[in-house]
């Protein structure tokens, strides 16, 4: 078994709607048939009996080593402690090579996984020994050091519940909620709307008390102190027991409660003082509380309950806390919902104060207290107490978290109950807390559990919202980039900021923030964490899909402009036009329940991805009378069709026609690819909610030229000949150039081209195939890049293409593009038509406008007025380019 490529799909993929790692397997002969040396699932399940038995996901396909790989690397996962439940190996088309896909909740966990599952396999192969419970322990470990722990998981779980998109933007607590300008962040129980100030004020603990004190809010006596001897006199002034603690702290770190002597009071003084300065306060009588306060109310409550044993007249100190430790809540951090009780200085001398040891054997029913002080961190336990508080407790702890200015606050009072006033028992607030510990009110020790992460999240959305912004996902063979800009346009047409992706790079409201081809997830990934983005319009090309998956878990509108079986097929497994649109219809299968897919109703592989959204249905075709629009229609579903010159928006009842003649883009109609790019942005804007009256502005505003979609049927005048510049790169696309520029007039027409490495041989030769029966004089040229291909490989491939070619009598190759341009432009004549299929879309660009805008006037030949009266009148050339420039190439 060989592992040849590991990847981790960050999103929805062509597997399943959940992460997943993702790798390709090749297995020998002996390995693809495992019922072919039935020893083997023996030993795997000897080693590890959670495996459970070896299947397929098929029934007639047989048991790989992969199928093997992929339910190991399942189970170790989940006997781990993670929540995981997809797996699948699918076959390639190569013998022996499988697709191995299996979930994971954390990707190190998962990669680890996959990892320890293929020495499982290799040591039952082997027939070798593997300790299965180290790394189970190893997995478990990395888990709960990569998982958010029980505090920020309870906010993102009730997120998740609301339908609000997160994202991690740390190993650590740091998470964002919600896209764009709608995006909010976290960091543990800490929202960023949390004044820093207050912050520091919560961390201060004496000025903390002198704020709630000037407020009526009744606290313990104390001060700060200078060193030891200070500090034993402020004991002095206040009377024992007192609480010594740092000023600035947290988690109960360094705090000693009820100290009664001076031997205690010295550990206890050393203990704070390494958490910096030490304050020492009156020692209030009671039970420790916290009460848990969000915006202006009371959410929770909960007692806390220092660490303690029972004694049982058998086992030492010890060996009780080491029995307690085994309770599987218990752990060593925050990930769990109670923490292993340590046996330090200071339970040594709270021992002491009791007459023990550590190694003391208390006597049956001896209550053994730990520590005074009640921290879930330092062992305590809770219990939930939120129903029985007393409205005048609660009036004080919501304004004590006031009047420090916190609006997620952690109120710690001293007190014999919360069912009475704090005023009538003698107690007292003695902290509050920024970023406060949510596990004990999740998971209390005992009582009811709280949801208090749904607390937080109803504090940051107020109006109920989700913290999404509209996403419109575009993909498809061609027409896919000038879809995008289109329909960002119509939308910034009412005023929204929209980030954009496509192939040339990333917008964010009209201005260029990324450069180079950016359709994948990361790319999509930076427009939704953009605060400037009310709206965002994503191309989502096949590549990226493979890669990583989606950027975003769904989306509001999923665009398929059309699928054609000559881009990228060959590569990645991708070998059919049905793998194609398997892979496609991802963003189909990710629209919202609330959301829409646009369909070209015209293309029999878009409308079969209808039945997988989620959400409604759209279609589109220039064709009213199609089938699929027709029925549609006749369902009162939406369809978008052209019809007497109009695009019409139909669904019931309601009828919307936007005049062709008002859009710029289709030359009033007259450019088929084009009209079918506006239909799929009007429905996509349609299906957001865009106003009509801005979509109508939008589609007459939209110009194509080299800033409105640079590379797509720019067109130039130069020196009376018409150059096209395009991106053309695929023999579907290449079929939709040819179309257009048969209707421009043309005495010769010339074209320049490359051919991108990566596409399969076939379709190479397809370009230059149609191209050779168009035009009379062909440039080949070799990009810098190869895309894996021998020097000079893809040129001869083209040149195939042209064998036999009908019309074309000259070819010439050229190595460098601009090279190749230079060559075609200097032998343009008037009248001439040369197609430029640029690849460095920019660059190519910018030196053809330089060459445009430096180039002299062609001379005009002298006519005698016998010659101006026999020959007929041309166009004007101002007028052809004005016909070409409206078109754009359908990509």
């Amino acid at each position: 078994m060989e592992v040849t490529r590991i990847r981790a799909l960050r999103g929805p993929n062509l597997w399943s709607r959940h992460t997943a790692i993702e790798a390709v397997v090749t297995c020998d002969a002996a390995e693809r048939d495992l019922d072919s040396t039935p020893e083997f699932e023996k030993r795997l399940r000897a080693l590890f009996p959670k495996v459970g038995a070896l299947h397929a996901n098929k029934p007639s396909t047989p048991i790989s080593m992969a199928h093997a790989l992929e339910l190991t690397t399942l189970a170790l996962q989940a006997q781990a402690g993670c929540p995981v439940t997809f797996s699948r190996t699918t076959p390639t088309e190569i013998e022996g090579t499988f697709q191995v896909a299996v979930q994971y909740t954390e990707e190190a966990v998962g990669r680890l996984a996959f990892e320890k599952a293929q020495a499982l396999c290799r040591a039952a192969a082997a027939g070798e020994p593997f300790d299965v419970a180290a790394v189970l322990a190893e997995l478990h470990e990395l888990d709960e050091d990569e998982r958010l722990g029980p505090s920020t998981g309870a906010i993102v779980d009730a997120a998740l519940q609301r339908g609000i998109p997160i994202k991690r933007l740390t190993r650590g607590s740091l998470v964002q909620f919600g896209w764009g300008s709608r995006q909010r962040r976290i960091q543990a129980a800490e929202v960023d709307g949390t004044s820093a100030i207050a912050e520091s004020i919560a961390q201060d603990k004496d000025l903390t008390k002198k704020l709630l004190h000037s407020a009526g809010v009744p606290v313990p006596l104390g001060r700060p102190v200078a060193d030891l001897e200070d500090a034993w006199a402020a004991a002095q002034e206040i009377g024992l027991p007192v609480v010594v603690k740092p000023q600035d702290g947290n988690q109960g770190k360094g705090v000693t409660v009820g100290i009664l002597d001076r031997e205690h009071f010295d550990i206890a003084y050393t203990e704070a003082a390494r958490y910096g300065a030490v304050m020492v306060e009156r020692y209030l009588p009671g039970h420790d509380f916290r009460l848990l306060v969000v915006g202006n109310q009371l959410v929770a409550a909960a007692r806390r309950d220092p660490p303690l044993v029972i004694g049982d007249g058998k086992h030492t100190v010890r060996e009780l806390v080491a029995e307690v430790n085994k309770d599987p809540r218990r752990g060593t951090g925050h990930g769990t919902s109670l923490t292993r009780i340590r046996i330090d200085a200071i339970a040594e001398a709270r021992l002491a104060a009791q007459g023990l040891t550590p190694e003391s054997v208390p006597p049956k029913g001896q209550r053994v207290i730990l520590r005074n002080n009640a921290n879930l961190s330092t062992g305590g336990t809770a219990t939930d107490v939120t129903d029985s508080v007393h409205p005048e407790v609660a009036a004080r702890a919501i304004e004590a978290a006031q009047t420090v200015g916190l609006d997620i606050c952690g109120v710690d009072v001293v007190c014999e109950t919360v069912i009475k006033p704090l005023e009538d028992q003698n107690g007292g607030i003695v902290e509050v807390n920024a970023a406060p510990g949510l596990r004990m009110h999740v998971s209390p020790s005992f009582g009811k559990g709280r949801d208090v992460g749904k607390a937080v999240i109803d504090h940051m959305y107020p109006d109920g919202g989700n913290g999404r912004v509209p996403v419109i996902a575009v993909t498809g063979t061609n027409g896919k980039t000038t879809t995008v800009r289109l329909t960002a346009h119509l939308l910034k047409s009412q005023g929204l900021r929209v980030g954009m992706t496509n192939t040339d790079g990333v917008y964010v409201n009209g201005r260029q923030i990324d450069s180079g081809d950016c359709s994948g997830p990361r790319s999509a990934r930076n427009v939704l964490a953009h605060p400037d983005v009310d709206a965002a319009v994503l191309e989502t090309a096949r590549g990226g899909l493979l890669r990583e998956g989606l950027a975003f878990d769904q989306c509001d509108v999923a665009i398929v402009t059309n699928l054609g079986g000559g881009d990228h097929l060959g590569l990645n497994y991708i070998t059919t036009l049905e793998d194609l649109k398997v892979l496609k219809r991802v963003i189909v299968l990710n629209v919202a329940p609330t959301g829409t897919a646009v369909l070209n109703a015209a293309d029999p592989a878009v409308v079969a991805m209808a039945p997988h959204c989620p959400g409604s249905v759209t279609f589109f075709a220039q064709d009213g009378h199609h089938p699929v629009i027709a029925t549609h229609m006749a369902q009162g579903k939406r369809v978008v069709f052209v019809d007497r010159g109009d695009v019409v928006c139909v669904e019931g009842a309601f009828t919307k026609r936007l005049p062709l003649a008002r859009v710029p883009l289709t030359r009033k109609g007259q450019i088929g690819f084009q009209v079918e790019n506006v239909m799929a942005s009007v429905a996509a804007a349609w299906a957001v909610g865009t106003p009509w009256d801005a979509i109508q502005k939008g589609l007459a505003s939209f110009i194509s030229d080299l800033h409105g979609v640079p590379g797509r049927f720019n067109v130039f005048d130069y020196r009376g000949a018409t150059v096209i510049a395009d991106y053309g790169h695929n023999p579907d696309a290449i079929a939709a150039l040819v179309a257009g520029v048969e209707n421009m007039p043309a005495k010769r027409r010339s074209v320049v081209i490359s051919g991108a490495g990566d596409r399969r041989d076939e379709d190479i030769r397809g370009q230059t195939r149609i191209l050779g029966a168009a035009f009379d004089d062909v440039i080949l040229y070799q990009d810098a890049c190869q895309r894996g291909r021998a020097d000079g490989e893809v040129l001869r491939l083209l040149r195939e293409g042209l064998e036999g070619a009908p019309r074309t009598s000259k070819v010439e190759e050229i190595h460098g593009e601009f090279t190749a341009i230079d060559r075609a432009m200097d032998r343009l004549k008037p009248g001439d038509l040369c197609l430029i299929l640029i690849d460095q879309v920019e660059e190519a660009l910018a030196h053809i406008q330089r060459r445009v805008q430096t180039a002299t006037p062609a001379p005009a030949p002298r006519k005698t007025a016998a010659r101006k009266a026999a020959r007929p009148r041309a166009p004007k050339r101002s007028k052809i380019a004005e016909a070409a420039g409206a078109l754009a190439l359908h990509l």
